[in-house]
């Protein structure tokens, strides 16, 4: 099958989805309603309760759902065949995924921004959102400390990619004060943050060589280890409209350009889904994920379908910068079904690679070996080239970050005059994708800030005051100590 009949198709899909289905939960079910206060106009005090742009928020929002999930989930369920982890997507997307995170946002913002715990506590009682309180605060401390841990391994020792994701804070600080000092500031706000990204990107390859300035950027595990809590500290504490919103948008405007480049790549090469539909290891057993493929494609594949995740968020930073409830299908479902745009096309990537390729990045090297006395026809075929090109062992690189940064370059390769660009194409995926995850860490932590304070209101009522400033830094202190610290000392085993 044709990569670009999958893509043509998913858009079609998402695009009736969003017209009728979204259209009909949101005036029918939800009845939302532009008439009333929204949170952020309400509570507006110009930190944390924020009336900011549609276009911005979604951005924001975007951001922060889409994290690793997306990009590594349905590389590793490709190890079921390509069928499987497509219907999951489109059928979880549009049917759960994307009406959870809307519903989700819709109950925040009629509960005055507050979050998932106060919430349960208000409808069910405050025993039960006391438990969910402490139930959310921990998986956030796990998921924070995992997704910190993707970041390190992309960006330690890897100047360009450290000095990307660097260059958008700055940007970002900028970018904020523009829109929010000046009228009308979005358009130019965008336009200036998209131009000193470019720069930034095509820059940097050439300026973060060794000999040139990448030694200031060339930082070990540790360095990294405590870089990314510190970042994340500062942005939960920074009022929301100078760091933390217009980093996110900007982000997205990474994110979504290289999907938009991918997509582009697809049409113009045209590549063959080279994966079985399904592949031998639908009933357990294989090398990448031991278990069947049901239950697993389910938790394989959950940022993309259907993310619990995603209610922290959707009760967290946004209820509270939402103007108007009309907004929340654009925002709630409009972006997840991206993020299920942008799961599909991670898919793809993995599966136009040879299937011997596929399974030798994201497979131990003794369980490959065990996999081909097997299976021979699942030898490798173009691996030799890209570690030639990329300069690296790209054997028994397990978790799917590696095997997608191969996936995106084989795509690239084959445009016209791309093929000696190999490792530029390969570095941007791995920047691309640290990037992507470290927009979800400091939403994380600014939602976790948010938790901890409510807990903390509890018992100390001065901390119940979202204004007060102490009370904010010693809450978001404590909750980045609690996953950086996981982070520092921990490995992806252990968390």
């Amino acid at each position: 099958m044709n990569a670009l009949t999958i893509v043509f198709a998913s858009l079609c899909i998402f695009a009736i989805a969003y017209r009728l289905y979204g259209l009909f939960v949101a005036n029918k079910v939800l009845k939302l309603d532009e008439s009333r206060t929204t949170p952020a106009i309400r509570f507006a005090d110009g930190h944390d309760y924020v009336k900011t742009n549609k276009n911005v928020l979604f951005g924001h929002h975007f951001a922060a759902i889409a994290a690793a999930g997306p990009l590594v989930g349905p590389v590793l369920a490709a190890q079921f065949g390509f069928l499987p982890g497509a219907l999951w997507i489109l059928i979880g997307c549009v049917l759960g995924g994307a009406v959870h995170d809307m519903v989700v946002l819709f109950a925040s913002v009629r509960h005055k921004g507050e979050s998932l715990a106060s919430i349960t506590q208000r409808e069910i009682g405050p025993v039960t959102g006391t438990v969910a309180g402490f139930a959310v605060l921990f998986i956030l401390i796990l998921t924070l400390a995992g997704l910190s841990l993707a970041c390190v391994s992309a960006m330690h020792n890897a100047p360009w990619s450290l000095f990307i994701v660097a260059i958008t804070m700055p940007i970002a600080i900028l970018m904020g004060l523009i829109m929010k000092y000046k009228q009308n500031g979005v358009v130019i706000a965008s336009v200036l943050g998209i131009v000193l990204l470019g720069i930034g990107i095509v820059s940097g390859h050439s300026l973060m060589q060794k000999d040139v300035l990448g030694w200031m950027f060339d930082w070990d595990k540790d360095t990294v280890s405590l870089a990314i809590p510190a970042y994340g500290f500062v942005a939960s504490v920074l009022p929301v409209w100078l760091l933390l919103v217009p980093r996110d948008y900007l982000s997205t405007y990474l994110k979504i350009g290289t999907i938009l480049m991918l997509t582009v790549g697809i049409v113009f090469v045209q590549p063959e889904i080279v994966m079985p539909m399904l592949t031998p290891f639908i009933n357990g057993g294989g090398p990448v994920i031991n278990g069947p493929v049901l239950p697993f494609i389910f938790i394989t594949i959950a940022c993309g379908a259907i993310s619990g995740f995603h209610a922290i968020i959707g009760t967290g930073t946004t209820p509270k910068m939402l103007g108007n409830e009309k907004e929340i299908l654009f925002v709630g479902y409009g972006a997840m079904l991206t993020e299920g745009f942008v799961a599909i096309m991670a898919l793809i990537a993995a599966c136009t690679m040879m299937p011997g390729d596929y399974f030798a990045i994201n497979s131990a090297h003794e369980t490959y070996q065990a996999l081909l006395s097997v299976y021979p026809e699942f030898a490798v075929t173009d691996l030799p080239y890209y570690e030639s090109h990329v300069g690296i062992d790209l054997h028994g690189r397990t978790g799917g970050a590696v095997s997608l940064a191969v996936g995106m370059a084989h795509i690239f390769k084959n445009l016209p005059f791309m093929d000696s660009l190999v490792a530029y194409w390969y570095n941007f995926a791995v920047m691309f994708e640290a990037v992507f995850i470290l927009t979800a860490i400091d939403a994380g932590t600014r939602v976790g800030r948010f938790f901890l304070q409510e807990m903390m209101g509890k018992v100390f009522p001065k901390f119940a005051n979202k204004e007060w400033m102490p009370g904010i830094v010693i809450a978001s202190t404590i909750f980045t100590f609690l996953w950086g610290y996981l982070v520092y000392t921990g490995n992806i085993s252990s968390i």
